[in-house]
């Protein structure tokens, strides 16, 4: 049986290129997405989603 340590994806981890990874990563805030109102279409791939604010300030994101 292979220890947890053994995974491919541990032994190849390299810590500068996944703080490197976040860097990149763009932020979005919701209201930004949203504007004033609760939901918002988002389009992908053809396709399109629904982001919306919950009664409970959630974030929900449905097809």
């Amino acid at each position: 049986m292979a220890e947890f340590n053994d995974h491919p994806t541990k032994r190849n981890f390299d810590p500068q290129q996944a703080s490197e990874s976040r860097a990149v990563t763009r932020e979005h805030h919701a209201r930004d997405l949203l504007g004033e109102k609760k939901e918002a279409t988002i389009v992908h791939a053809g396709e399109r989603y629904r982001l919306r604010i919950t009664a409970n300030n959630k974030l929900i994101l449905t097809k």
